[in-house]
């Protein structure tokens, strides 16, 4: 093939891959549920899911979505809640599928030929499984249900899933390849579902059929992104959890201790993260949760992790003096990262300012005279900037141009977390921190007040 071919070609194969990326899902359907629900429509993330749409049905049930995917892979329609499957059902898009469907009380059925091969192959993995399904998660609405009916029920499906793909490949290599891990899953989560929910009879140890033994926290846990991808992974693992603590007669012990018997379980680091803010989730104590970072944070690892961590302590914090200050991380004009952490020894002024704020720019002068008489002495002057990204350089340009001192950190956008840790809702906002770290005041006198230079020289007194 000649240059000419082959780079037409590419373009050809390029530009029809853009069009498939920008195609959107049509999702056509029908309720049939003997009272009137709201539809929604779920996405996956990392292992639990997320309502990005909703709608009411017509008068005669219709309804419908058309959306844009993030990703392609699994997502989730029904009529229930993110907390579990009940009600919900997984369907697999990417750019340009289409979908029709028709939910009733208890199941759905796929409508029409337009349907996707990866769909058709979990609505038939769907209707294989449904007597488990239907028993396990949507226990509340078959009535009395317990081990001595699903456990058969269970190992007959378990036994046909082993040879359920034989002859169903769609051609999408990507599905054909995440398919497998969608049934294992699926298996798991019925099955840990059905013992960790109410029965008026519960089987012992002894009495758990052989595929019980077959589910370990460790082989679940390797690697996260088995369960981020799937709707509710992060929910199942903490279900084999308490699987696995019963088979392995673990106590269930409160607090740390037994938060550390769950973690001896999990491979994956970022996974023992959710873990650990799942615990810090209940946690109505300032203390009690700091506690918990100082054993475990060494877990929160991730981006959204970290976000989900300050959602959590933001409202646990008292904000006293003597409370351990937020360990902010931030870069400097010249891209260093600079940490509270770091700063440790020192007595440390926070001035929270940004360039488009006339009263702070007012206190430069006297923030100047302060930084002269503090010389050589174990203070540390920082000024945060909550400019909004898009005038970073006019933020360092007014670094250069008036001379600042200090250390100019940028803290990337009023809503940082430095400024929600410390609801800081109007500025300047002047903060002092001791030597080891802790708060002296989140709302101290400003620069050109001497009460500010005499509770600095107390500080470094102490």
């Amino acid at each position: 093939m000649n240059i000419k071919k082959l780079g037409a070609v590419l373009c050809f194969a390029f530009s029809a891959l853009v069009a498939t990326a920008q195609q959107g899902v049509e999702v056509t359907g029908k309720l049939k549920f003997s009272k009137p629900r709201t539809v929604k429509l779920f996405a996956v993330n990392e292992g639990k899911t997320t309502e990005i749409a909703t709608i009411i049905p017509s008068k005669t049930g219709d309804f419908g979505f058309h959306f844009f995917p993030d990703y392609e892979g699994l997502y989730v329609i029904g009529t229930g809640t993110t907390i579990n499957g009940a009600d919900n059902y997984k369907f697999y898009f990417k750019g340009g599928d289409k979908l029709a469907l028709t939910i009733n009380d208890s199941t759905y059925v796929l409508n029409g030929k337009l349907n996707t091969k990866e769909n058709v192959v979990l609505s038939q993995w769907h209707d294989l499984t449904y007597t488990i399904e239907r028993k396990s998660v949507n226990f509340m609405k078959v009535g009395n249900s317990t081990f001595l009916d699903f456990f058969p029920e269970f190992e007959e499906v378990y036994a046909k899933s082993k040879t359920f793909l034989n002859g169903k490949a769609t051609g999408n290599i990507k599905f054909d390849a995440q398919v497998k891990d969608i049934l294992k899953l699926d298996l798991a989560t019925y099955a840990t579902t059905f013992l960790n929910t109410p029965r008026s009879a519960h089987p012992s140890v002894e009495e758990y059929i052989d595929y019980y033994s077959t589910l370990k926290a460790e082989d679940f846990s390797k690697n996260a992104s088995l369960t981020y991808n799937y709707p509710w992974g992060s929910r199942l693992i903490s279900s084999i959890i308490l699987v696995n603590m019963r088979q392995r007669d673990i106590k269930f012990l409160p607090g740390l201790p037994g938060l550390k018997n769950q973690l001896d379980m999990v491979v994956s680091d970022t996974l023992k993260g959710d873990l650990v803010l799942d615990r810090a989730a209940s946690y109505k104590n300032y203390d009690d949760y700091i506690t918990l970072k100082n054993e475990y944070g060494k877990y929160v690892i991730t981006k959204s992790q970290k976000q989900r961590d300050m959602d959590i302590l933001t409202p646990l914090a008292t904000l006293k003096p003597g409370d351990a200050a937020l360990n902010f991380s931030y870069a400097d004009k010249d891209g260093k990262t600079v940490t509270l952490a770091s700063l440790k020894g020192k007595v440390v002024l926070v001035d929270v300012w940004a360039t488009w704020c006339g009263p702070c720019i007012a206190e430069i002068p006297s923030l100047k005279k302060l930084e002269e008489e503090m010389k050589g002495k174990d203070v540390q002057i920082i000024s945060l900037s909550t400019d909004d990204p898009k005038d970073k350089e006019k933020w360092q340009k007014m670094i250069k141009d008036k001379e600042l001192g200090g250390m100019q950190l940028w803290a990337g956008g009023p809503g940082n977390d430095f400024s929600k840790y410390y609801k800081v809702n109007t500025i300047p906002r002047f903060l002092v921190f001791d030597k080891n770290g802790k708060i002296v005041s989140v709302d101290s006198p400003r620069p050109s007040d001497p009460r500010l230079k005499t509770l600095l020289e107390k500080e470094l007194a102490k």
